[in-house]
């Protein structure tokens, strides 16, 4: 796409590439966390991650940005800091995978933000992967050499289902980068509870994951926070319809 020279520019800017760095540290240890929670057969805690994330978000935006929240939005964190005391009395241990996740990805999103307008959203992931290719490298070296790797033992099928989880953790990526430099941190944090749901619903109806009544309670919880954020959200959308609306009409009366 032609973009060497704001990959050049970034990699050769210091504060961008520090700032970025700590982007791809942070995207390392949610990627890790979720490939954990699978492949331990615990999608239901992962999904909660996801589902907390937004509430996580929010709080970021209000305690490092100065964000200003209303009375709801705070009302919703309440609910959400509740669910999390009732979840870890359920699990009875405290869902560290749920807040791993959470809070990686919270700050992830805080520091995409912060980056800004300095480096857009492509090159911001190209940089990211580059600071984590020689991590991946010496992993996958280290699999090969301990006889674990099975990205080429185990037949194309294999081979490129893996190849296709890289493009389609990347796309998403890409797009979340994009948003989070156009967007308040807690209104990115609205936009995420879509991911949490459906892989909740995959782990309950695919994987058949175990799910007891007090678990439900907590989850409940958190649904009923995200339901307050969002009902916020769309009662302040349809107050500013009528502004814009009145916006070009006052412009033309004018000109």
């Amino acid at each position: 796409m032609r973009g060497w020279g704001a990959l050049g520019r970034a990699l050769t800017d210091r504060r961008v590439l520090g700032t970025l760095a700590i982007a791809a540290v942070l995207i390392a240890i949610n990627w890790l966390a979720f490939a954990y929670a699978i492949t331990t057969h615990q999608a239901i805690e992962g999904s909660l991650g996801y589902f907390i994330n937004p509430l996580v978000s929010v709080v970021l935006g209000v305690l490092v940005l100065h964000e200003s929240l209303r009375r709801t939005q705070w009302v919703a964190v309440g609910i959400g800091a509740l669910a999390v005391v009732v979840l870890t009395i359920a699990y009875g241990k405290l869902p560290w995978i749920a807040l791993i996740l959470a809070f990686s990805f919270g700050f992830y999103g805080l520091v995409k933000n912060r980056v800004g307008g300095r480096v857009d959203a492509l090159t911001s992931l190209t940089v990211e992967t580059v600071v984590l290719l020689p991590l991946g490298l010496a992993v996958m070296l280290g699999l090969t050499f301990a006889g674990s790797a099975t990205l080429t033992t185990d037949g194309a099928g294999h081979f490129w289902l893996m190849v296709a989880s890289g493009v389609i953790t990347a796309l998403p990526l890409l797009f979340f980068g994009g948003a989070a430099r156009r967007l308040p941190l807690s209104t990115v944090g609205l936009l995420q509870y879509l991911a949490p749901v459906l892989q909740f619903i995959f782990a309950i109806s695919v994987l058949k994951e175990h799910m007891p009544t007090e678990r439900w309670i907590g989850f409940g919880l958190v649904w009923v926070a995200l339901l307050v954020l969002i009902v916020d959200a769309v009662r302040q959308i349809r107050r500013r319809r009528p502004r814009s609306a009145a916006g070009p009409a006052t412009a033309d009366v004018a000109v």
